[in-house]
């Protein structure tokens, strides 16, 4: 056996469990060891040996595998106030109805859809004190809100119609569904939803606190929630525009 076999034994002798570590003491003593005896027969040897130990150490001290990179955590966001907008299915104690609660008949259970206006802030627009929420109403009377719509200038008493909710569409929908709904301000008898060439009907219930605001939904089974409307209209009792 030569001295570079046994330099590369000694390598092999220091390898552990993941082959790229090794024992550089182990190595560069054996790689000295080897080029002393190397002087003694030129110095052709001497820089064969410091070929192998470099090349080693070359190897060893190589770019490591890159560390996994860590997400940072999402960052928190303030909330808004959209013009419609899905809020989290959490109770309205916070959000006290202004006025009735308006029933209407679509049951999820035991719970059932209703609507009600609640009080809104937006410091940029002091007209827009009210928003419609579309919630749900438990058997022992407690309210769950899973939809806030509002406008977000103007005034919330204008003429004409108001913030209409569409039901959430994306990865995580809401539930149960939120039929399509609004609010219209004035003497409105009739609202008349147009889709896909076909009209359909709202359902229309007044505000306890102004006969003018008129909230409007429309009816699931005719109107699939989420499905936005081409066009929609309200007609006083003579049928006329408004």
């Amino acid at each position: 056996m030569n001295e570079v076999d046994q330099l590369r034994q000694a390598m092999r002798a220091t390898e552990r469990t993941h082959r790229d570590v090794l024992d550089l003491s182990t190595i560069m003593r054996e790689g000295r060891r080897v080029r002393r005896r190397r002087r003694l027969a030129g110095t052709g040897g001497v820089l064969l040996s410091m070929a192998v130990v470099v090349g080693v150490a070359v190897g060893v001290l190589g770019p490591r595998p890159p560390e996994p990179e860590r997400q940072p955590a999402p960052a928190a966001t303030a909330p808004t106030h959209p013009t419609a907008t899905p809020s989290q299915d959490e109770s309205t104690e916070e959000q006290q109805p202004v006025g009735d609660v308006v029933d209407t008949g679509i049951r999820y259970g035991s719970e059932e859809r209703i609507f009600y206006f609640v009080q809104v802030e937006l410091p940029q627009q002091p007209q827009v004190t009210i928003g419609l929420v579309a919630g749900r109403r438990a058997a022992d009377g407690n309210l769950t809100s899973d939809f806030l719509a509002n406008d977000v200038e103007g005034s919330d008493r204008r003429p004409g119609f108001h913030a209409i909710g569409y039901d959430h569409v994306g990865s995580v929908p809401t539930k149960p569904r939120v039929p399509t709904f609004g609010y219209f301000v004035g003497p409105a008898k009739r609202i008349v939803g147009t889709v896909d060439g076909r009209q359909v009907t709202a359902r229309l219930a007044r505000w306890s606190r102004d006969p003018q605001v008129v909230i409007f939904w429309f009816d699931p089974e005719e109107l699939a929630p989420g499905a936005r409307l081409d066009g929609i209209v309200a007609r006083d009792a003579g049928g006329r525009k408004l």
